[in-house]
This record gives structure tokens, sequence and C-alpha cells, in this order.
């Protein structure tokens, strides 16, 4: 099968369109087709040229707009007739994104593709919040995890024994809904309660919100809070420098 057109597996970053890359915006100013996930802000969506087809595949927990073997797909059909095809995905396309796997499928099936990576959530909400995920008087080492419920389903099961102990910051992706099996599992292999944690909902966005706790106390505040995902979660000391730090990011 012969395929006039090319795949750019571009990563849109966390949500500010301020930290979209120049490479990315370029592609989305001249692509023929655009097909883009649910958490890409309306402001990047906004660059895509007015010659594009616009598909949307966005998948947020609990509705799937498309599954990704149909995702797959489109792409592989698009790349037929199109010379750019884009396909525009949340974060970094690398980072728990399954942009390994869709660029997996597309090289089978012959398609040229090229990755644009975008900052990732786990960097960037942080960084907006007040919170250096390294810091000489703190940590020198961090562990980027998923913490969604189902990904047993997609790789070995997330082995937080050794995440306790392996690095001096934890940072959690999609871990809000399962945060009391992390923190049981987190606590069962030796971590303090009383270890700082934070979450940051909405990273980057004019809509950004965090709280801060600890192990101990977290779970108890998402309910009284009604704190709910898209979030990022941040464990380890690094995290009381939000109280500091914080203040400059306002």
């Amino acid at each position: 099968m012969h395929y006039s057109g090319k795949v750019y597996l571009v990563g849109a970053g966390p949500g500010d369109p301020g930290l979209f890359t120049l490479k990315g915006k370029s592609l989305l100013e001249h692509a023929d087709v655009v097909i883009y996930d649910a958490l890409v802000s309306p402001q990047i969506l906004a660059m895509i040229g007015s010659q594009a087809e616009r598909i949307d595949a966005g998948k947020r927990r609990g509705r799937h707009s498309m599954l990704q073997e149909d995702i797959t797909a489109l792409l592989i059909e698009k790349a037929k007739t199109h010379a750019i095809v884009v396909r525009l995905k949340g974060g970094d396309p690398f980072m728990f994104g399954r942009g390994g796997e869709e660029m997996e499928d597309l090289i089978n099936a012959g398609v040229s593709v090229e990755v644009v990576p975008g900052i990732t959530s786990g960097i960037a909400a942080p960084a907006y919040a007040g919170i250096p995920l390294t810091h000489r008087a703190y940590s020198s080492s961090v562990t980027f995890v998923t913490g969604h419920e189902s990904a047993g389903k997609y790789r070995p099961e997330v082995n937080w024994q050794a995440i306790a102990h392996g690095s001096e910051t934890i940072v959690i992706y999609m871990g809000v809904h399962n945060l009391p099996y992390i923190i049981e599992q987190l606590h069962t292999a030796g971590m303090s309660l009383e270890t700082p944690i934070a979450l940051v909902r909405w990273g980057t966005r004019p809509e950004q919100e965090e709280l801060v706790g600890t192990l101990a106390t977290i779970v108890q505040q998402i309910e009284e809070t009604g704190f709910a995902a898209p979030a990022i979660a941040v464990i380890g000391s690094v995290v009381n420098l939000h109280e500091v730090l914080g203040r400059g990011t306002e």
C-alpha cells in the first residue's frame, strides 16, 4: 500500500497555549487533517488552519468517543490521501499518551510517522504550582507513574513497593480516582503517612487549583472539597516548597 502522507504525533502540552511548541503550531497551520484529544485546550485548537478537516477523538474516563484501534485505522486511512495528518495529543505523546502504540501500528502499516514532543503535565503542573520536582536540598530523583485503575490491562501492575523506595519525588498521572489504594500501597511499603502530597488540577490553565496535605489527610480533603480529576499528584518533601514558591506563580 502506498501512502502519500505523513502522520505527525504532536504533543499539545498541558493546556497553556504559550507552552505549545512552534513546530506543533506550524503543523496545525498547514495540516490537511487534525485528529485531536479531549484535553487539548480551545486556544490550541484555534491554531488549526481553516483548510483542515477536524476530527474529535477525545477519550475521557468512563466515556470513549473513539476506540484506540479506530483512531489508528483512521490515521492510516487519512494518510492514503492527505499529505499532513496531525494526531494532536494532550501533554507529550510518549508520556502515558499511547503515542508509542500508535506509532508502532502506523509503522507496521507502512505509514511514515514523526513525533513532535510536548511539555508533559507531570512537569508543567507542579512548576506552575511552585513545586520543583528536584531541588538540591530536597530531591535528586523523580519517578513518573500512572495511577490509572486500568493500568494493569496494558502493562505489568505498578510496583508501588519499589516506587516507594526508588526516588525522593513521585509524580502520579491519572491517580485521583485510585488515590486511597495508592496511598495504602505506599504506606505498606514503608512510606510515612506524614509525607507531603500536592494535587494540581487543570495544571497551567486559568482554572488551575491545588490541594496540599499529607498521605494521612489528603483523601479526606478530597472528599471535603470535591476535588476531582484531571489532576497530577506530587508526593515528597519538595511539596513543602509550594508554600514559598507558590506565591511567585500567582
